[in-house]
């Protein structure tokens, strides 16, 4: 509160944006188990990349059925503005984040593919601070590991994917302005790591570039950090009702002449309907088992899987296949008798359009809650 922490996200009292939380207690993991979730996800990032490679690009997953074509082309968030629009020597995937869940047991699922525009990086910074403050003698003594070699490599990454002007390259974070819930964020990150940060109205194209609007004239952009989603960076060949992004911004990405982070199209790696069919890709891409596994998922677009979800339906959370519209997840078990009917004559009638998900066990960790 007093560093002005904030979420921007309306809360029950109405208010506009709250406090972050940050429990005094952390959760602590030893150095074997975080090594192992390390490469763990570094694999589940290479995998995702690789699918969206292979999915706007030669769809080979596609003809060899390995990953069902609805799942692309039925998806709404899929435009063919995407299709083969990030060069092939430059990466799609720059930052990448994933929600995990630990049951009782100790093991680890993936709840959630986070890479649209990941979020989090301002706040683990201000966590780390805090946290430091709090317990200064806990954190001398047991040494975490630091967090700013991570972001001198996030730093050259970004030089690096420059089509020009590598030394010292402009490089902007496009960002929703104060109304977005990261907007604390956003502001903490160009600080930090010294990015103009912009909006769309502050950007826009001239002669195939994409140009940074200043008191003293216009200046070239090389590299975007988008804080902004996929379908919104430009109206005109994506969401025509998008006021944050930057108009022909993909025609000037599609020209190589800037670079955006994440990818534009990199949302569809997001698609909860296509987790059950991660195992089978990573053999196919990677040529290895998928090492972290996501909750047990059923795309019920397959006639199998809707039977079995039919069956199992109390004991199952449905949600949107395309994660599209944000909708909460749907709990089956605690519906009403009319209410879990009208679910079921929707999964019949589109059954493509959702995802059934088991339910997680999670396990627990002590927190504080009084005040002496």
């Amino acid at each position: 509160h007093d560093d002005g922490v904030t979420f921007n996200s309306f809360d029950e009292s109405g208010e506009s944006s709250r406090p972050w939380n940050l429990d005094i207690v952390p959760a602590v993991i030893s150095q074997v188990q975080f090594q192992q979730l390390d490469q763990a996800l570094v694999q589940r990032a290479t995998l995702l990349e690789k699918i969206l490679d292979d999915l706007l690009g030669p769809q080979t997953l596609l003809r060899e059925k390995v990953i069902p074509a609805e799942i692309l082309f039925g998806n709404p968030a899929f435009h063919r503005a995407y299709h083969n629009l990030q060069p092939a020597n430059r990466r799609r995937l720059t930052l990448y984040a994933a929600d995990l869940a630990r049951s009782p047991d100790g093991n680890w699922w993936v709840t959630g593919d986070r890479v649209r525009a990941p979020s989090g990086l301002g706040f683990v910074l201000e966590n780390r601070i805090v946290t430091s403050r709090v317990l200064p003698g806990v954190f001398r003594a047991v040494r975490p590991r630091r967090l700013a070699p991570f972001f001198i490599q996030l730093r050259e990454t970004l030089r690096e994917m420059a089509p020009r002007f590598r030394e010292n390259p402009r490089t902007v974070i496009l960002g929703r302005g104060a109304d977005s819930p990261t907007h604390f964020e956003d502001v903490y990150l160009a600080r930090y790591l010294g990015y103009t940060l912009a909006e769309g109205g502050d950007l826009a194209t001239r002669d195939g570039r994409v140009m940074l609007k200043t008191l003293g004239g216009l200046l070239p952009v090389e590299v975007i950090l988008r804080r902004v989603s996929d379908d919104d960076c430009d109206p005109v060949e994506l969401n025509s009702a998008s006021l944050t992004g930057v108009s022909g911004l993909v025609d000037v990405v599609r020209n190589g002449e800037v670079v955006v982070a994440n990818s534009v199209g990199s949302r569809l790696a997001e698609t909860p309907a296509l987790v059950p069919f991660l195992p089978a890709a990573c053999r196919k891409l990677l040529g290895e088992d998928l090492r972290l596994p996501s909750s047990a998922t059923w795309w019920c677009g397959q006639p199998e899987a809707l039977k079995y979800v039919l069956e199992k339906l109390d004991t199952l959370v449905i949600r949107s296949a395309f994660r599209v519209n944000e909708a909460p997840p749907i709990e089956a078990g605690l519906l009403t008798q009319s209410a879990r009917e009208e679910l079921v004559e929707k999964l019949k009638a589109r059954p493509a359009d959702f995802v059934a998900r088991e339910r997680i066990v999670r396990s627990t960790v002590p927190v504080w809650l009084g005040t002496s």
